[in-house]
């Protein structure tokens, strides 16, 4: 079954007003920051030229013809022009590679001080690790870098007027550069590719400042890293050492040419963006201020960031707004179909600083859902004695129509039960969905092992990328029979894939002490759990958790290692799953990081809130320990190495819940992952 198009309205092709000129020739377009010009990739449908493509043909333009002749970075904003027509090709290509045409664009840089207020910056750029650049400066330039000659100075007054003149001037200038472009020539002789940019200064606040570039050249991050290598590295440039801003503060603010078929000069503009003057303004600025009219803007820019997610047509549950990362603080935006789950973080009585209820709630519903949720969330989770109370998780939509009680959503194709008016959680972690694609391409063949499971998303991508067999271990009797009906939904045999209602920890040390061995685990605790015998906090307790794991794991076998505890750093993360390795006598010969799904934006400044980590293991190593010293096989343990689990086995009796879930029977204890 194909699903149904979440709120196609939402995401259409291209938004008619990023066109800023149009003619039979040209189309010039205002590229928003994070969107890659032109995508190598065949099935990438997310970029600018894709998606105008798509934008042309709807309009009845069955060819939709577009002539690259320029790009801008995937986070660099701007004007962004193409050819229309075949014909109009070789006299833009002519301009452009005579270096004829004139590019203006405007960088937020900090620490400005002192320095002239016009300059030109001459490096050799070379490359550098992790697909960055470096700048080697020009023997003698430095005066000239500095601005302190008052010569240049003056020699570009005329260079800043838009005439023709004023490219002829320069005409002797690029023309010296063609050598420099040619493939073996003596700019690679002389080592990297010479950079020239002109650099003046637009307007300063106190340590921040706003530089008009004018490159002369046309190199890979060249205005980035020739600023950077004066000690002025763009904002929101983590690449370069910039300061930290919601963006990267570079923009292409204007591009003129003559037009291929008039030879009449042409100018086009885009305006600067407004995150440039609230950086330079440096004031904290109320994101909720506006009220809905700015919060709805500010919810479909961040709509407009999961085009291909929404567009992909095998999926229609993601977020859509993910808090600080999309720039709207203490809010989470979730899309269901055709209905939104708004969560309010930090929202419960008393508690200072929650987005104000009303306006957001208004602001998502003006999206065009059919229903709004809501989820409130206090600062202090230990608040919350029933998740399902009204006051945290009303039952029914508090905007638009309630959906059905259950309801059927896809990710990557793969059918999953959710329930919006179920308490605080709906029945998945949307921040999984790359980690569960990446468990059904692992999966084939292998036995799989599925901890904390909670609703067994991880086990129905198993499955479907054709896993052996499976163990679905959870201890909330409610969130296991969930388990159950999702793999019912895709088919899978109840005797190869069992669900077992179990405390991990204990259920771990039984397995071990059975001999079982899986080729595939995931391990993707709570932060924290509470009971009334027991506590979890992945912050202390992971290392141990982790080790048990590592001891079931067959050789050649891999972890999938998850926690979102924000005070678990990534790197702090990966210690804990070496020494837990070495504790269980495992050969870890490749721990991977893996990226966080693009709905789910970090903080600026800030990790991704979940961490994950794919462990494969060797050969085995002397596995002392491998029975989990000595202790017990819990009632309802999987049998012996070869045989299946246990079906249906329930958890040890009295076994304290610890790593607990939630779920329909399990006991009173902290929400899961508050953060989610």
């Amino acid at each position: 079954m194909i699903p149904r198009p979440s709120l196609p309205e939402l995401f259409p092709d291209f938004h008619p007003e990023w066109i800023l000129a149009e003619d039979a020739d040209l189309i010039v377009v205002d590229k928003p920051a994070g969107l890659s010009t032109h995508a190598p990739e065949a099935d990438r449908i997310d970029d600018v030229v894709s998606r105008l493509r798509a934008f042309l043909r709807g309009r009845g333009d069955a060819e939709a013809y577009l002539g690259i002749h320029q790009r801008l970075d995937r986070d660099t904003s701007g004007v962004l022009l193409f050819t229309r027509r075949r014909e109009a090709n070789a006299a833009v290509a002519r301009q452009f590679e005579g270096r004829t045409v004139q590019k203006t664009y405007v960088a937020a840089v900090s620490g400005f001080g002192d320095r002239a207020p016009r300059g030109t910056l001459r490096h050799r750029l070379v490359p550098a690790p992790g697909g960055a650049m470096r700048a080697i400066a020009e023997a003698g330039a430095g005066r000239e870098d500095r601005g302190a000659g008052r010569e240049d100075r003056g020699a570009r007054r005329e260079d800043r007027g838009a005439g023709r003149e004023d490219r002829g001037a320069r005409r002797e200038d690029r023309g010296a550069g063609r050598e420099d472009r040619g493939a073996g020539g003596q700019e690679r002789a002389a080592g990297g590719a010479l950079a020239i940019t002109r650099y003046r200064l637009l307007e300063r606040r106190g340590d921040r400042a706003l530089l008009e570039l004018r490159p002369e050249t046309g190199r890979t991050h060249q205005l980035r890293v020739q600023l950077a290598a004066i000690g002025l590295p763009i904002a929101g440039d983590p690449l370069y050492g910039g300061a930290e801003a919601p963006r990267l503060l570079l923009h292409a603010a204007e591009l003129r040419l003559d037009h291929p078929a008039t030879g009449a000069a042409a100018a086009f503009r885009s305006q600067l963006p407004a995150a440039f003057e609230a950086w330079l303004a440096d004031a904290p600025a109320d994101p909720y201020a506006g009220g809905v009219a700015a919060v709805e803007r500010a919810m479909r820019e961040a709509a407009e960031r999961r085009y291909a997610v929404a567009r992909a047509g095998d999926t229609t549950a993601f977020r859509l707004v993910h808090g600080a990362g999309d720039g709207l603080p203490s809010l989470s935006v979730d899309l269901y179909g055709e209905h939104l789950v708004v969560a309010l973080f930090g929202a419960g009585e008393g508690e200072p600083g929650a987005p104000p209820r009303d306006v957001v709630l208004d602001a998502a519903h003006r999206l065009g859902a059919r229903g709004v949720y809501l989820k409130v969330r206090p600062k202090h989770a230990s608040v919350i004695v029933d998740a399902r109370r009204e006051e945290f998780a009303p039952r029914h939509a508090v905007r638009g129509e309630s959906a059905p009680e259950e309801l059927t959503i896809f990710e990557h194709g793969l059918p999953y039960k959710v329930r919006l008016g179920d308490g605080l959680s709906t029945g998945i972690f949307l921040d999984q969905r790359e980690n569960r694609r990446r468990v059904r391409e692992l999966a084939r063949g292998a036995r799989v092992l599925n901890l904390f499971a909670y609703t067994g998303a991880f086990t129905v991508a198993a499955v479907a990328g054709g896993a052996r067999e499976s163990v679905t271990v959870d201890v909330s009797r409610g969130a296991i029979a969930w388990a159950r009906e999702n793999l019912d939904a895709i088919g899978a045999d109840p005797a190869a894939h069992v669900v077992v209602e179990a405390d991990v920890f204990p259920w771990l040390k039984a397995a071990a002490q059975a001999g079982q061995r899986f080729d595939l685990i995931v391990l993707d605790p709570p932060s924290f759990a509470t009971t009334k015998k027991s506590r979890f906090s992945a912050a202390s307790d992971f290392g141990a958790l982790a080790a048990l794991a590592f001891r079931l794991l067959a050789p050649g076998g891999r972890l999938l290692a998850c926690t979102n505890h924000r005070g678990i750093a990534r790197a702090k993360f990966r210690r804990h799953l070496h020494e837990a390795a070495r504790e269980a006598g495992c050969d870890v010969v490749q721990m991977k990081d893996l990226p966080d799904p693009v709905d789910f934006p970090s903080e600026p400044g800030m990790e991704p809130h979940l961490k994950s980590v794919l462990a494969t293991v060797g050969a085995p190593a002397a596995r002392a320990g491998a029975s989990a010293k000595g202790a017990p096989a819990a009632k309802g343990a999987p049998a012996a190495k070869g045989a299946p689990a246990a079906k249906g086995a329930p958890a040890a009796k009295g076994a304290p819940a610890r790593g607990a879930r939630r779920g329909a029977a399990a006991p009173a204890r902290a929400p899961r992952r508050g953060a989610r």
